[in-house]
């Protein structure tokens, strides 16, 4: 059994995505962040930088912080969603990264300053929103000729979707870059991503382009 502490976040969401993927039993804690729970000593104990999500594996008594070290875990558990050592692995690494140095921090401020306060920093607006846009044009050039970020359907995607369901607060019309929206439209219909995605409740339906 492992227990996922997350919240409704995209990275909250990478990982319970990924456990229904793998069909591995899971617990779910909700960790409030709009509440400060992520400040809470026993959460600490496990999450010592305060973020969503943290595991804890039953299993292998592991505590686990951080959401590309979670999945790499997980792919490594079980022998799933990451490829065999060689190129097509490291790809998929790759693209993890992409992921955690770029999209995510770039979204995240993008969430700030494009759509909770887009009158707060004219600045910020544009910078965020302009290299937001840029980072969609990387990723819809790759998915011109790859039906997935590399390989098989793995981490790499799981990691970058949920990020990607936010288009809207970060400004991005999805039909400008349409690859990105088939490859997006094709993960959201699985049935693992959308009760991954409702974890660790229910909120509004996943956006659609």
């Amino acid at each position: 059994m492992i227990d996922l502490y997350t919240w409704t976040t995209p990275n909250g969401r990478k990982v319970s995505i990924a456990l229904e993927e793998l069909g591995l039993p899971y617990s779910t804690h909700a960790i409030d962040i709009t509440k400060d729970e992520q400040f809470a000593p026993e959460f600490l104990a496990i999450s010592p930088n305060n973020k969503i999500p943290a595991i804890h594996d039953h299993d292998t008594n592991l505590s686990l912080m951080e959401s590309g070290a979670i999945l790499m875990y997980l792919a490594d558990k079980t022998g799933q969603l990451l490829a065999e050592p060689g190129e097509t692995r490291w790809k998929q690494l790759e693209w993890l990264m992409w992921q955690m140095g770029g999209l995510g921090p770039m979204a995240g401020q993008a969430h700030h300053f494009v759509h909770f306060n887009p009158n707060a920093s004219e600045y910020a607006r544009t910078r965020y929103g302009t290299e937001v846009a840029r980072l969609y044009g990387v990723l819809d050039r790759r998915l011109d000729a790859n039906e997935w970020l590399a390989g098989d359907y793995s981490i790499a995607d799981i990691a970058i979707w949920p990020w990607v369901s936010r288009f809207e607060w970060q400004g991005i019309d999805l039909a400008r870059f349409a690859n990105v929206a088939r490859w997006y439209t094709t993960i959201a219909a699985r049935p693992a991503v959308q009760r991954g995605y409702d974890c660790p409740k229910a909120t509004t339906p996943i956006p659609m382009p």
